[in-house]
């Protein structure tokens, strides 16, 4: 391997191995870190963002973005506790929050691709108008009293060993891994980002693309919502404050392009560990709450000055490994001339 693809290997896999290097840090500074106990505790308390995260990385591919799925998510959480405690069942609660995100990305998507308004105005102003209907809705209350089935339901386990969010967590991650990798829609929505004309040029309904994207996220984000509801008995206006910047922190350190046109599912997932273990780390090493968010956040902003120095360095590195191959292919016929010749002159074998 030469120093051309070290650089391609890094760029493209900064995340895991930044993840590596701040695991190896906090386990120097306290070995307590790495128990599984802890380890679980990291991933248990990441998983609703990750649900969030891999939609809207998936949106960010495709060129576009949605601040709001914070209020989304608490708008999920609270129409989930009104259902569920006023039908007596939590499955109800859990489809109806649900299909509060279904709504909430149609007027998204409706608002942005069909109106041709700006994605970073529009959900910036709905995070505003979900997080009001939430408050609305109960008054600025927190809905108790949640059926006694959703306490089952919120302690299962498979096998007795993975956790639901963490199960929900693993399934959306193989299945976003899947359609990225082998299914046409995850290679439209990376044209859609990479070059909107081109992608139109190739028969790709962008706009088509995005709308369906707005919708996946809200859908998550709600039903990330109602698996809150579901892990604090209670439906809460105020449960998502906050998720779209820890979802969007994820997503820029997972190595998805801000331009969009490009990104990994599993880089993603290195991102969302990586706010994991640097959260819980902190908490280990007994910093303050409130250096913790300011630590959180000067890393979104590494993160996306880091996102801009490595497309450089990867653009860079790809053009210097196509001139090497393009210049090993035209010295190949120069050499199979060179070996002919050499052939020619040499003399006959003489036989016995």
């Amino acid at each position: 391997m030469n120093v051309t693809q070290l650089k391609i290997l890094l760029a493209k896999n900064g995340a895991i191995v930044a993840l590596i290097l701040l695991v190896i840090v906090f386990t120097m500074l306290n070995p307590r870190f790495v128990q599984p106990g802890n380890l679980i505790t990291i991933v248990l308390s990441m998983a609703e963002v990750g649900i969030i995260a891999i939609p809207l990385a998936y949106l960010v591919m495709s060129g576009s973005i949605d601040l709001s799925v914070g209020s989304v998510a608490s708008l999920g959480s609270v129409v989930c506790g009104m259902v569920a405690t006023g039908s007596g069942s939590i499955w109800l609660g859990i489809l109806a929050g649900t299909a509060a995100g279904v709504v909430t990305g149609l007027v998204t998507g409706i608002l942005v691709e069909h109106l041709r308004l700006n994605p970073l105005v529009v959900t910036l102003g709905l995070l505003n108008v979900w997080a009001g209907l939430a408050l609305f809705l109960t008054n600025g209350r927190t809905i108790t009293g949640l059926p006694a089935d959703s306490r089952a339901v919120a302690g299962f386990a498979l096998f007795g060993v993975v956790p639901l969010p963490m199960l929900l967590l693993l399934i959306v991650t193989v299945a976003a891994w899947w359609v990225l990798n082998y299914r046409p829609f995850g290679r439209q929505l990376l044209a859609a980002g990479g070059n909107q004309r081109a992608a139109f040029l190739m028969g790709i309904n962008v706009r088509s693309v995005r709308l369906r994207l707005f919708v996946l996220t809200g859908v998550a984000a709600a039903f990330a919502g109602a698996l809150m509801t579901l892990k604090l008995q209670a439906g809460s206006p105020t449960t998502g404050q906050g998720l779209e910047f820890s979802a969007l922190t994820v997503v820029l350190l997972g190595g998805v392009a801000v331009a969009g046109g490009a990104g990994r599912i599993s880089g993603v997932i290195a991102g969302l560990l990586f706010v994991g273990v640097l959260r819980n780390g902190l908490v280990i090493l007994g910093v303050s709450q409130f250096l913790q968010t300011m630590i959180v956040g000067l890393t979104l902003v590494v993160a996306i000055s880091l996102d801009e120095t490595l497309q450089r360095v990867l653009k860079s590195a790809w053009n210097s490994l196509a001139k090497q191959r393009t210049a090993q292919k035209t010295a190949e016929p120069e050499d199979a001339d060179t070996g002919a010749s050499a052939d020619t002159d040499a003399p006959a074998p003489v036989r016995s």
